[in-house]
């Protein structure tokens, strides 16, 4: 035992050796990290196509290469395009590389032959085209485009016309005589998303969703259509009610590539279904579906409609998680998906059979996955703190296959992650995260970050993230908890945040606080918190219910209920969460934090994004009105070009930047890379 312990001691002292050799991770190191994404395999099965993320923060741009792997040989090659080439996919036959690439100043489809390396132009669809899908026998395409209903896919110049008008003339304005007139970051001037069908061998153009309705907004990037294996039929999804912004009712349709024979097939449940995807031999159709109307973070369940009898099965009735991403066997008979759990997202393979689910890959963050044969499996994961790479596990081996990353976590102190239990709110187990500073030494004393997720029904997760890694760079302990309202710990423990923001939830971030402040390396004079739309929600709840904190950072974050209800587009969402409208529930003050102005006195960072319509950025105008009248001290930053999410090489680096000098001030980590008002200002040279 003494010989097991020494060895232990001579382990961790030679860890801690290699980390101080290495330097702490900046900003900049953000942007030279290389990710694996698009994962697709051939046909055939003996090539896996897959794209290596690479940015410029000097220049503000980024490109992304193309990879074919021999599946057997593992021998790795790189296509070069003559102009960028994104999202690329299989032809039917295997022999050519579908994607989208500009013509002109819009995306069309082009075809590259992987004999002859030509790029060739598939479309000329005016306004372009967005999602698309080759059907099995690739003489049709799908794709969705933004139209007038009055003119239809079929007439796109009469829509491009009228855009044109709309915004090269005289009068700029909106007009909207119902709900849903804006969306995420667009205003929807009139104007639905189509399904469109164009007949490569005609090159006709048809509409097959004419009329007012669209295809919904599609952030996911999961398929909201698909081709049935005989090329004859296409399934797609579609909220068809008459107030799309209060329900979540979205359907499954099933219509004919002449436009005919249009049939619903998920009519009878008035919740969620959607992301269909046909099983290869043509008998079924696999979906995510739902049960609880209006419920938009209610347990994604995997369902099969039977094609011939026209009955649906739910084959995860007893998984008590989300299904997300999916993907059929290639005989038929399972469906692999990803899913939730315990700060991961895992592989399952659910049987068709007999419902039964087993777990392929465990302990793992997978973010893309291919499945050649029950026995091997290729996917993507990261850890805290190890960055995106592909894999393969054949025999229960798990093999590395790419390491573009490998001079950076040489050079660079990228630091892990450990996963620690308590006990929550009404005695729940929560799991929350640490993430220890550079060159970390027990015997001293650090500032700490708590950063609160957003959703607020998701879960943080064992994962590569720019938080976990800029701030532990500039001497921060950074911890990130998985409260009451995270996914992946069952679908009751997901379910207790609605109707009950301040409650649970704040109780599990109280605890989280508490156990911090038990360890040793931890100043419990010197620690802040962080958070993100609901997690910015938090950070203002916080305000107003304590003074523990030093400082906080809330960004996109709700600060008045009954307000962010009038302004929001998705109105499912707080009348579900709160429990109906601002005059038939009390929760809407209840849980406001407007209402605690007088308690207001922590420092505060506020950003936001002036193109955010999820939560208007007039909710953090308020709070930081608010908090200047009181006379905290505060800070807002309004990115004028962002939405909810900002953009990830403009303005997240004035994101980490603008965080460092605020905890800098106020908790005494290393100071900011940069000047913030410079960066503002452009004066920056990265």
């Amino acid at each position: 035992m003494k010989k097991i312990i020494a060895y232990i001691l001579i382990l961790l002292c030679a860890v801690t050796y290699v980390s101080a050799q290495k330097r702490a991770f900046t900003i900049q190191d953000l942007y030279k990290i290389q990710s694996v994404y698009n994962l697709q395999l051939s046909p055939d099965g003996t090539q896996l196509l897959y794209n290596q993320s690479i940015y410029s923060l000097k220049n503000g741009n980024a490109r992304s290469v193309t990879h074919l792997l021999d599946t057997k040989s593992m021998k790795d090659s790189v296509l070069n395009f003559e102009q960028p080439f994104y999202s690329p996919v299989w032809s039917p036959k295997g022999d050519a590389l579908y994607g989208l690439s500009v013509k002109g100043s819009a995306l069309q489809l082009y075809k590259y032959d992987l004999s002859t390396k030509n790029l060739t132009a598939i479309t000329d669809y005016p306004l372009g085209i967005e999602a698309p899908v080759v059907s099995p026998d690739g003489k049709y395409l799908a794709f969705t485009a933004d139209v007038y209903p009055e003119f239809g896919g079929e007439a796109p110049m009469k829509t491009l016309e009228r855009n044109k008008k709309r915004h090269d003339g005289r009068v700029q304005a909106y007009m909207s005589d119902k709900l849903f007139y804006r969306h995420w970051t667009q205003y929807t001037e009139g104007r639905a998303t189509h399904l469109i069908l164009y007949n490569m061998e005609s090159g006709v153009y048809k509409d097959l969703t004419p009329g007012e309705k669209s295809l919904p907004l599609n952030l996911s990037g999961d398929p909201q259509f698909a081709f049935s294996p005989d090329s004859r039929e296409i399934c797609y999804q579609m909220n068809v009610t008459e107030h799309p912004e209060a329900n979540t009712n979205c359907d499954l349709f099933t219509i004919d590539i002449e436009g005919t024979n249009l049939r619903c097939i998920t009519a009878s449940n008035p919740a969620w279904d959607g992301t269909p995807q046909y099983s290869p031999d043509g008998k079924y159709i696999a979906y995510r579906t739902q049960s609880v109307p209006g419920y938009e973070s209610d347990c994604f369940r995997l369902a099969v409609f039977d094609r011939q009898t026209q009955q649906s099965t739910i084959l995860t009735e007893n998984f008590d998680n989300w299904v997300e991403g999916y993907k059929w066997a290639s005989d038929s008979k399972s469906v692999y998906f990803t899913a939730p759990y315990h700060g991961h997202e895992p592989i399952y393979r659910a049987s068709l059979k007999d419902q039964r689910i087993s777990c392929l890959i465990a302990n793992r963050s997978v973010e893309d996955f291919a499945v050649t044969d029950r026995d091997r499996i290729f996917y993507t994961y990261s850890e805290t703190g190890k960055p995106n790479a592909l894999y393969v596990k054949q025999k229960k081996q798990e093999t590395q296959v790419t390491h573009f990353n490998d001079a950076l976590e040489a050079e660079v102190d990228i630091r892990p992650s450990e996963a620690v239990w308590i006990k929550g709110a009404g005695g729940d187990s929560v799991e929350f995260f640490i993430v220890k500073p550079h060159n970390f030494d027990p015997q001293k004393k650090y500032p700490t970050v708590i950063n609160v997720h957003g959703g607020p029904q998701m879960q943080w997760q064992n994962s590569f993230r720019g938080d976990w890694q800029v701030y532990p760079g500039a001497g921060y302990v950074v911890a990130y908890p998985n409260p009451h309202g995270s996914t992946g710990y069952g679908q009751a423990f997901c379910r207790a945040i609605s109707g009950d923001w301040g409650g649970k939830v704040y109780e599990d971030v109280m605890l989280v606080a508490d156990e911090l402040e038990k360890l040793p390396y931890v100043d419990k004079e010197r620690m802040g918190s962080m958070g993100w739309s609901y997690g910015g929600w938090m950070m203002n709840w916080l305000q107003g219910h304590t003074r523990r904190f030093k400082c906080l950072a809330s960004m996109m974050g709700v600060y008045d209920m009954p307000s962010m209800w009038g302004a929001t587009e998705e109105l499912w969402f707080p009348e579900f969460e709160m429990q109906g409208r601002p005059w038939e529930s009390s929760l809407y003050k209840t849980y406001s934090p407007s209402q605690y102005i007088e308690n207001f006195s922590t420092p505060t960072l506020v950003i936001t994004g002036e193109r955010d319509y999820r939560v208007p950025y007039t909710q953090s105008l308020q709070y930081f009105t608010a908090l200047q009248s009181k006379g905290v001290p505060s800070r807002l930053i309004v990115l004028k070009n962002d939405g909810h999410w900002p953009s990830n090489l403009s303005s997240m680096p004035l994101y980490y930047n603008a965080h460092l000098d605020w905890f800098h001030k106020y908790l005494g980590g290393e100071p900011a890379p940069w000047d913030t008002n410079k960066m503002i200002n452009n004066e920056i040279e990265y």
